[in-house]
């Protein structure tokens, strides 16, 4: 449907085309976006889905959607014809068949030079240095990240702000649990932040975009940055007392890293190293990640991903002229090193396949603009 076309969508509409038919990727743009309050979240295993707060009209339908209000549906990246509406606006175009990681200008592989950040980070440290740099260089004023609950002792990532490097690295590693880092929206509007960058999965990094084309107002303004990681799924947080300790015995206060290669790699605070196969995993795929089609972060400035030939390099993908100009300035200055992405070709190769296979998992019922016809 034309964006200049008026739009009447709510509540209603949300919950009976997103939420109730399983599209929901628990992204909670709906959430942030709602300037009532009225959409609560459930940020907890078995569950990660937004919900309706008032029961004048039960859970399926809502009084200020009845008098007009329709931010829920404009922030949500699964209504309708969500994706050529987030293409249209980022690139004034929309992907051709043959584009299934999404549009972009350069693929690169890409670590940084710091050697803290690279321990600390996820395959060589880059989300994690372009956030320091975008904060010492005043593009941002703080990011919407996870963080892992309590101090110590828990695995169970939740949404947070990062203002300074010691917040950024904090926040550092990859989880493969589900944060729904778009919820310290709130936190950081609060602290008077203006300048936002957003890290999330793919269903995440579509809410700004989303936002801007179908003109929502103010709520996605700050978001002036936006970070994607390629992302198959997601795993409940069940997965931890259900398949780590049943079977393995391995204690999540006890886990230090994951990575996935191939394998669930599990390294543990006693320096002991494990690998779980990823089909073992699989039952634990989180409910919101069944129908995604996005593996490759497609409407994020610059996506990114660890799935190169080692634990070392990230898969860089610069899709936009600011994604552009901030991995340039990187590279000139040494914060980062890269090389080119063609250098690891079995890499380029998985992209292309993950990013397809997501695709087909776009239910024929949806909307159609959603698949890519190869």
């Amino acid at each position: 449907m034309s964006t200049t076309t008026r739009w009447t969508y709510q509540w209603k509409e949300l919950y009976e085309e997103v939420i109730d038919t399983g599209l929901c990727t628990g992204c909670a743009g709906c959430v942030i976006s709602c300037p009532h309050d009225v959409i609560g979240y459930r940020h907890e295993a078995g569950h990660y889905k937004p919900y309706h707060l008032e029961d004048e009209l039960g859970p399926q339908d809502c009084v200020h959607g009845v008098k007009g209000c329709t931010s829920c549906t404009r922030a949500c990246p699964r209504f309708r014809n969500w994706e050529t509406q987030a293409d249209q606006h980022l690139f004034g175009r929309i992907r051709e068949a043959d584009e299934s990681a999404g549009i972009y200008k350069d693929i690169i592989l890409a670590k940084a030079t710091d050697a803290t950040v690279q321990e600390l980070g996820q395959d060589g440290g880059l989300v994690s240095a372009i956030l320091i740099w975008c904060l010492n260089h005043a593009i941002i004023d703080g990011a919407l990240v996870s963080h892992l609950e309590g101090n110590a002792g828990g695995w169970k990532a939740i949404p947070a702000v990062a203002t300074n490097k010691e917040e950024v690295l904090a926040g550092a590693g990859s989880r493969y649990t589900y944060s729904a880092n778009t919820l310290a929206f709130t936190e950081a509007v609060e602290q008077g932040l203006q300048s936002l960058a957003l890290v999330g999965m793919s269903c995440q990094t579509s809410v700004a975009p989303v936002m801007w084309s179908r003109k929502i107002g103010k709520v996605g303004r700050p978001i002036k940055l936006n970070i994607g990681l390629l992302c198959s799924k997601s795993f409940d947080d069940s997965l931890f007392d259900e398949l780590f300790w049943v079977k393995y015995g391995l204690r999540k206060q006890d886990v230090k890293k994951m990575n996935v290669k191939g394998v669930l790699q599990v390294w543990m605070s006693n320096g002991d190293y494990h690998e779980i196969s990823l089909k073992e995993c699989h039952a634990w795929t989180r409910e919101g990640c069944n129908m995604c089609p996005d593996f490759a972060a497609e409407h994020a400035d610059i996506s990114t991903g660890g799935i190169g030939e080692g634990n070392d390099w990230t898969l860089t993908i610069v899709r936009s002229d600011l994604g552009r100009a901030i991995i340039t300035a990187m590279l000139e200055d040494g914060t980062i090193e890269g090389k080119p992405g063609d250098s690891d070709p079995g890499a380029l190769k998985l992209l292309h396949k993950l990013a397809q296979k997501s695709r087909d998992r776009w239910p024929k019922w949806a909307a159609e603009e959603v698949r890519v016809q190869v």
